[in-house]
């Protein structure tokens, strides 16, 4: 079996996505979250890390730890898989993440793409929209730890990194590859140490593709590129030769850890046929007693009937924790209080979970100590399914904070149901 390419994505979400995608392409597409679980079984593997938002130091150290078994496995091409929107901070982590995989391939220019038009995301000469609307000017201006002010990534960008970046826009995208990778080797000679890559709609994506495709690159982008990429590498591969995954079999229960009025609406929904515990962060009683207290209101309805619990407020609420605990502490408490939970509620029995938010997915598969998953194939809902096999399976939807319509939650749990 060839071994094509290795993807480290900047969260578990998203990992999920990619590899479901590459999945309904019958390409055998393991995601692992612990670097001992790659091995060369696959053409193609996706690395689950939370490299989004932690400090950059600690985001290259987990970078590096997947490269290098990447590289031990075999896979000669890497690539890092950021989010639609290039979710990151003046500091980072996008550009650094670019530099090291730069530095360790040995290989530059960079190609980085953000967008996925499927979505509402794209970006057209450089400046990056969402929904429509400029990202500044969008919902995305109330993220609390990557609000994106700036919509001119070429900009952005290089404010993370000390190498030039540089665009090759939709026009010349539409000249074809050969037209669109001169560009690159234009700019290159000119001492351009990245180049974005419009992504205004599909046709922008297949011709980025091709271009990494052609020679040995580095590529940093968004999950539309990444699918293409992988895709095309892995054409010469057969059919997938692994058996379909199965859901796992028992309780299930809904772990809500984003913010905003998504999330916030779907819990409205979810609650109207089944019971929800919101958390306060700032709850007197502390780590270990609003755990304790989470877990013992659970426990009559394991088993019983479906069951949510959650971090998510509204915008005053978010304030009033951010004005205490600061944007990234209150981040990380709600992340180390549901993971706790959620590894509480599985010892109490519960098998299936959907668990709401990029950053809750990577505590919550942290804390159960799940090394690897099978991504199941794209269905109603779009991606985010998955089972960690063994002799006690656990099904797992892990949904981003901000997609998903208003019966998200209810639809999640009834399509995780396994097949009699």
């Amino acid at each position: 079996m060839g071994r094509f390419l290795g993807v480290v994505a900047d969260d578990f979400t998203g990992a999920l996505m990619v590899a479901g995608y590459i999945e309904a392409a019958g390409i055998y597409c393991p995601v692992v979250f612990d670097a001992a679980a790659i091995v060369a079984d696959a053409p193609v593997v996706v690395a689950g890390t939370r490299t989004r938002t932690i400090p950059v130091s600690e985001a290259l150290g987990e970078l590096a730890r997947m490269t290098d078994a990447f590289v031990q496995a075999g896979y000669a091409r890497l690539a890092y898989k950021a989010c639609a929107s290039f979710d990151s901070t003046a500091e980072g982590n996008i550009g650094p993440a670019a530099d090291f995989l730069a530095d360790r391939q040995g290989l530059r220019p960079v190609l980085m793409c953000a967008g996925f038009p499927r979505y509402g995301t794209t970006v057209h000469q450089g400046y990056l929209f969402y929904r429509g609307r400029l990202v500044s000017d969008s919902i995305k201006r109330f993220d609390p730890l990557t609000p994106m002010p700036d919509p001119d990534l070429v900009r952005f960008l290089s404010r993370q990194t000390p190498h030039p970046v540089a665009l090759v826009n939709h026009a010349t995208l539409l000249k074809g590859a050969g037209a669109a990778g001169a560009a690159v080797e234009a700019l290159a000679a000119e001492g351009a140490g990245h180049v974005l890559l419009d992504l205004s709609d599909d046709n922008d994506t297949e011709i980025a593709a091709e271009i990494a495709c052609s020679q040995p690159s580095v590529v940093v982008a968004s999950d539309p590129l990444i699918i293409a990429y992988a895709c095309r590498l892995a054409r010469s591969e057969p059919a997938n030769p692994k058996p379909a995954p199965r859901h796992a079999e028992g309780p299930a229960a809904v772990i809500a850890g984003t913010v905003g009025p998504v999330i916030l609406r779907q819990l409205d929904v979810f609650g109207e046929a089944h019971p929800v515990l919101t958390l306060d962060l700032l709850d007197p009683r502390g780590d270990a007693g609003t755990i304790a207290a989470a877990l013992e209101w659970a426990l009559p309805f394991i088993g019983a009937q479906p069951f949510a619990i959650s971090t998510a407020t509204d915008g005053e609420g978010v304030e009033r924790v951010q004005r205490l605990l600061g944007p990234l502490g209150a981040a990380r408490r709600a992340e180390y209080l549901l993971g706790s939970i959620a590894r509480g509620l599985h010892e109490r029995g519960v098998n299936r979970l959907v668990v709401a938010g990029g950053e809750t997915s990577g505590a919550v598969v942290s804390a159960l100590g799940i090394g690897a998953v099978r991504a199941f194939p794209e269905g109603p809902l779009g991606t985010g399914f998955c089972v960690a096999e063994g002799p006690r399976p656990i099904s797992l939807y892990l949904k981003p904070g901000k997609l998903g319509g208003d019966d998200v939650l209810l639809r999640a749990l009834d399509l995780m149901q396994a097949p009699t």
